[in-house]
């Protein structure tokens, strides 16, 4: 199909610079002493922030279904960082992933635990998070999509834990929503697809001030979505991408809005120049402004 061709090749002016300029090289006898170890730590945070800036800029289903893995596949990954002298502390962290893809249907689900206790042996952190994904390509044009959340604290209302930070803190925080997407202009060129949907959150959070003596409190309330992505290839070195998402609900409305600029400068420099505009409704300062600049040199 030419347009997965032409989304192949934005995807590689997102990922190929990537390849030479994100090699990893081995680390010399002593680095961990003498402080090596923890800047080419930093340096990887780098280059990752770099990648997913890139990745953003390309949109899988811009295009329809994409060639992708079929069946069920996934992955599992774990750290743990138990310290011991100076600092009596200890981390750990598991994520998961699962998804399935079968002809025009495709959906993934996630989950996230983390935990970690203090210098004193108390739980600081206990929390877990699970979302969701899916999509069904109707035809060419026309797909539905739902998407899924659910996060939990462990902690929230545990006044033995931390007393000081309790007041409002979620114990739940759970989203649902489904709704249709459309492809509006779908050639070799230009790709711009918007969707709208309806979504329903369930939050429990923690409420000193009520007179409740089951300390919580809980809000359901509906909320609408509605997305659009827009892509334009300008030549084989240059496209832009402009991602809009709106949601309004009971509680604020919240918009943001990311123009990209993604250039392929050379055989091996990429440069992406990204603006994002974020609007809360009920913040005293509703609107932040932020300028991206994502720069990858491979030699």
């Amino acid at each position: 199909m030419k347009t997965l061709a032409y989304l192949a090749g934005a995807t590689v002016l997102a990922a190929a610079f990537s390849a030479p300029a994100f090699a990893q090289s081995e680390i010399a006898a002593g680095a961990n002493a003498t402080g090596i170890t923890e800047v080419n730590e930093q340096m990887r945070d780098v280059e990752d922030a770099v990648r997913d800036d890139f990745d953003r800029s390309s949109d899988a289903y811009r295009f329809g279904n994409p060639d992708q893995r079929q069946g069920t596949f996934g992955s599992v990954a774990l750290t743990y960082a138990g310290r011991t002298g100076n600092n009596e502390n200890q981390d750990f962290s598991l994520s998961g992933r699962i998804s399935n893809n079968q002809g025009a249907f495709s959906q993934s689900v996630g989950i996230l635990l983390e935990y970690g206790e203090d210098d004193d042996g108390d739980t600081d952190t206990e929390k877990t998070y699970v979302i969701y994904d899916g999509l069904y390509n109707i035809n060419d044009r026309f797909y539905a999509f739902a998407l899924g959340r659910l996060a939990t604290d462990g902690l929230a209302g545990d006044f033995e834990a931390d007393p000081d930070d309790q007041e409002g803190r979620l114990k739940r925080d759970a989203f649902l929503g489904v709704g249709p997407g459309y492809r509006i202009i779908n050639n070799d060129t230009t790709a711009w697809r918007v969707q709208a949907g309806v979504g329903v959150r369930y939050t429990k959070k923690v409420d000193t001030l009520d007179d409740d003596p089951d300390l919580y409190t809980s809000d359901t309330e509906v909320g609408y979505i509605l997305s659009s992505r827009f892509y334009h290839r300008i030549s084989d070195t240059f496209f832009l991408t402009n991602d809009t998402d709106y949601l309004t609900s009971d509680s604020n409305d919240t918009a943001t809005n990311e123009l990209g600029l993604n250039f392929k400068m050379s055989e091996a420099l990429a440069t992406r120049v990204s603006y994002k505009t974020e609007y809360v409704s009920d913040r005293a300062i509703r609107t932040d402004n932020t300028l991206g600049v994502s720069l990858v040199y491979g030699f």
